[in-house]
């Protein structure tokens, strides 16, 4: 495994390689990581990994300061997993001055997590748009768990870049848990807490199939998990998964959830 700690070594070790695999990750990385690891590894010739926790999308500086962060270990895993190469850019790295780029969201965009974090999107979308432009990589590995920003990032790095998005499945826990950088940010018992909100919305879901007036079944769920667990809920909705539309049908939609517990927030889908 060869280590870049800049975009001068990134060029060299890159130079006359194809079908290059690329996982951008912030670090403090988990088995839903390795997954879109293992599976680069199998779609690529080489596989990239970065590790750069992105300012732009935390809309709060503490939240930026509090994110996970543990380089050795993910070293380790990283070399464990026979990675070809692992990207440590600066924050110079990434944002040159000289090129600046304006991400505007479109306002059907404006849903779920753009409505309640301003800005976030567009932080990640600016990222993702300079790392593709860096790396050049001939597939990007991303989870389902993060279904907004994976579609919005296809939507954006496909349009301007010969990159395809590969979307990777939830890896879960034991507990049905989407695992996630944040989870070791919870406290033991918010942790089973958010595994029985999980547990509790996957069989919600599968009761939707025959029933009428998903919209407020809907709603009596959002209001009994909020009691039941003490949570505030940014949204609990369905949505069409090909373009996010709010629906009343379950077919080819999925439940979507933002909630904090303890002031960690997370989100998933079902």
């Amino acid at each position: 495994m060869k280590t870049l700690l800049n975009n001068i070594d990134l060029n060299e070790a890159l130079f006359g390689n194809s079908n290059i695999g690329f996982v951008p990750t912030m670090g403090s990385l988990h088995d839903g990581h390795i997954s879109l690891i293992k599976k680069s590894i199998k779609l690529s010739n080489k596989t990239i990994v970065s590790i750069f926790v992105n300012p732009k999308q935390f809309n709060n500086k503490k939240d930026y300061k509090k994110y996970p962060r543990n380089i050795k270990k993910d070293l380790k895993i990283l070399k464990k997993l026979k990675v070809d190469f692992v990207y440590l850019p600066k924050i110079k790295d990434i944002f040159r001055t000289k090129n600046k780029i304006k991400i505007k969201l479109n306002k059907q965009d404006k849903i779920m997590c753009a409505k309640y974090r301003k800005g976030h999107f567009e932080g990640v979308i600016e990222v993702m748009t300079r790392l593709t432009k860096i790396v050049n990589p001939s597939k990007i590995f991303m989870g389902e768990k993060d279904f907004q920003q994976l579609l919005l990032v296809k939507k954006y790095v496909e349009k301007n870049f010969k990159s395809k998005i590969i979307s990777c499945k939830t890896i879960r826990d034991k507990n049905k848990l989407a695992l996630s950088s944040r989870n070791t940010l919870l406290k033991k018992d918010d942790l089973i807490n958010a595994g029985k909100i999980s547990k509790s919305l996957i069989i919600f879901k599968r009761k939707l199939l025959n029933k009428k007036n998903l919209n407020n079944l809907i709603l009596m769920k959002k209001n009994e998990l909020k009691k039941k667990y003490d949570i505030k809920i940014d949204y609990l909705e369905l949505r069409n998964i090909k373009n996010l539309k709010l629906t009343n049908k379950i077919q080819n939609a999925k439940i979507f959830i933002a909630y904090s517990i303890n002031n960690v927030r997370l989100i998933d889908n079902f």
